[in-house]
């Protein structure tokens, strides 16, 4: 089963993520065989960390709660909270072994948090620079609850548009980048 796990920093938490950086990177290096893709979320500024994606294959939710809540961060008190769930990849690939990656433009998280009725859960055409792509689900599986991809794009703009603007209570643009160890 997939999940998608996206921890919201705390304000201020800069200095303790960059205590706890090699007990992250450890921590993630026991899950390396289940992630699908990673890496953090920045303020407008492209430097300050705002958070921190991870998309895993684990077992059950139970694996995925563990996955998500021992992660040293989170045990530190870096995050304020933490968005799990249920997770579909349509693309069927992980980050590392995406096509034809041009190279140009930046690299977005867009999360979209649906209502009511499922949309998006098939990737617009055209779109050559989705990284991973899926819909957010319940536990079971059963209930639609939005859409989260990763993707390159010129602008926050071109790359919310991925996502239809009316079927969402909300959707999210964040700058993010690859993460794991440089």
């Amino acid at each position: 089963m997939e999940y998608f796990c996206y921890h919201r920093d705390r304000p201020d938490s800069v200095a303790l993520r960059e205590e706890l950086l090699e007990e992250h990177w450890a921590y993630m290096d026991r899950h390396a065989k289940e992630l699908i893709a990673r890496g953090p979320t920045f303020a407008d500024d492209g430097e300050t960390p705002t958070g921190s994606v991870h998309i895993v294959d684990l077992p059950d939710p139970a694996a995925a709660r563990a996955f998500a809540f021992d992660e040293p961060n989170y045990q530190a008190g870096a995050y304020r909270d933490v968005l799990l769930r249920r997770w579909r990849n349509v693309l069927g690939r992980t980050m590392w072994d995406r096509p034809g990656d041009s190279g140009e433009g930046n690299l977005y998280l867009v999360l979209g948090l649906g209502e009511g009725r499922a949309a998006d859960l098939t990737p617009p055409p055209g779109q050559d620079e989705l990284i991973v792509y899926g819909p957010l689900l319940s536990d079971d599986g059963g209930t639609w609850l939005g859409t989260a991809a990763l993707l390159r794009a010129p602008d926050p703009d071109t790359a919310r548009a991925v996502l239809t603007p009316d079927r969402y209570a909300d959707i999210e643009v964040h700058d993010w980048e690859f993460g794991g160890r440089r």
